[in-house]
């Protein structure tokens, strides 16, 4: 019969969207004007695996996609409420980003940005889907940018005498960690990691939630910055 074979005839087609729709990322988007706002509604609209919300709290798996133009204090004081429920992750759609702010981006718990100028439908649903599964989705300029900064920050720290890549911690992440984070700031997915240690994905899956988990860390970006700062990589 039809109503067996898979998606024919009205009932079915209505049961599969159903389920499609139960499958979908929850994602309410925040913008300062109405333009943006509607633009990136509209880029979402039509992709399969995104669901439109009104708010993204209190929905389990949920995404909050913040677009701004620069990075000002409200904007960042915006960031910090979509994100202070553990349930919600963040996506940052922005113009420009200081050096001075980047950092403190990642810190509070952005894990996906998205240029402006790159904000096509295909590239804001990757920012999603990856925020959803904690990953971290940075632009490679950003991620450069990222561990250039760190690494004036150790530099600054060993003149003054306070801490320095000789004085890296030898305890807090275990070398199967500092490996997995080092092919994470390379830019590799959770395939590209898996196959490169000759680890099964649920294994590179486990040593992220067990790392991110005992330390406290948002995101894999979070990792990775915190990672460079305690200089691991």
């Amino acid at each position: 019969m039809a109503t067996t074979k898979g998606c024919r005839g009205e009932a079915v087609l209505t049961s599969c969207g159903a389920a499609a729709a139960a499958t979908a990322i929850p994602v309410a988007v925040h913008a300062s004007d109405p333009v943006s706002l509607a633009g990136v509604k509209s880029q979402l609209r039509h992709q399969p695996s995104i669901e439109l919300v009104e708010e993204a709290v209190g929905r389990s798996g949920a995404v909050a996609i913040l677009v701004a133009d620069t990075l000002d204090e409200p904007t960042l004081s915006s960031l910090r409420r979509l994100i202070r429920n553990d349930a919600t992750r963040a996506v940052l759609v922005a113009s420009t980003i200081r050096e001075a702010d980047l950092l403190q981006v990642i810190e509070c718990g952005v894990g996906a940005i998205v240029w402006r100028r790159e904000a096509t439908g295909h590239r804001l649903q990757q920012a999603v889907v990856a925020a959803s599964r904690g990953d971290g989705d940075l632009p490679a300029d950003l991620l450069g940018r990222l561990i250039t900064q760190v690494g004036t920050m150790q530099r600054g720290a060993v003149q003054r005498g306070t801490a320095g890549l000789s004085d890296a911690p030898v305890h807090g992440l275990a070398p199967r960690e500092v490996d997995v984070l080092r092919l994470v700031a390379e830019g590799m997915d959770t395939g590209e990691i898996a196959s490169k240690l000759s680890y099964s994905e649920r294994t590179v899956k486990n040593v992220m939630h067990g790392l991110t988990t005992r330390l406290q860390l948002r995101n894999r970006a979070h990792a990775v910055a915190y990672a460079l700062r305690e200089g691991y990589i």
